[in-house]
């Protein structure tokens, strides 16, 4: 899609498969060709899936890509506190000025769930840091020690 739209690769950083599996697709310092008007200061991040049989709009998320986005938002929380996880909805403009993006003005229906609701607790990222999961220590980038701390989480080597 992304090369389609004249783009030399995809917009996003990271895609996540349906089996949980991981892929850094874009360097974290490359700006993201993801979010218009939000690219120089985001990273996307990506699932398989988002719709439904009949091609509409759903959370088709499997557990695995579940478990795998939640390591992968929290190693990006250690590496960047304090910083907003939203999804494209969410960046919509408030069109009725009620300070609420509400349904009916999504630009976008994706990632096609509550992200604020489903990511609260990363909004302290101490918390996530005080559960145990912390950043493996591994070789010399950020996204090489993000992407194995994942596969360790999941018993890979």
């Amino acid at each position: 899609m992304h090369r389609r739209r004249g783009f030399n690769g995809t917009g996003y950083h990271y895609y996540i498969r349906k089996d949980g599996t991981v892929y850094l697709t874009r360097p974290l310092e490359r700006i993201g060709a993801h979010a218009k008007g939000f690219n120089a200061h985001s990273i996307g991040i990506c699932y398989e899936g988002g719709l439904d049989c009949r091609g509409r709009p759903a959370d088709t998320r499997t557990p695995a890509q579940r478990s795998t986005l939640r390591q992968l938002v929290g190693q990006l929380q250690e590496r960047f506190p304090g910083c907003r996880v939203c999804g494209h909805r969410d960046l919509s403009p408030d069109l009725n000025g009620n300070g609420e993006i509400e349904p009916e003005e999504w630009i976008k229906q994706c990632p096609c769930f509550d992200v604020a609701k489903e990511f609260k607790e990363f909004k302290d990222c101490k918390r996530f840091k005080d559960s145990g999961e912390s950043t493996a220590q591994a070789e010399n980038t950020e996204e090489h020690r993000v992407t194995q701390h994942i596969k360790e989480q999941k018993g890979g080597k």
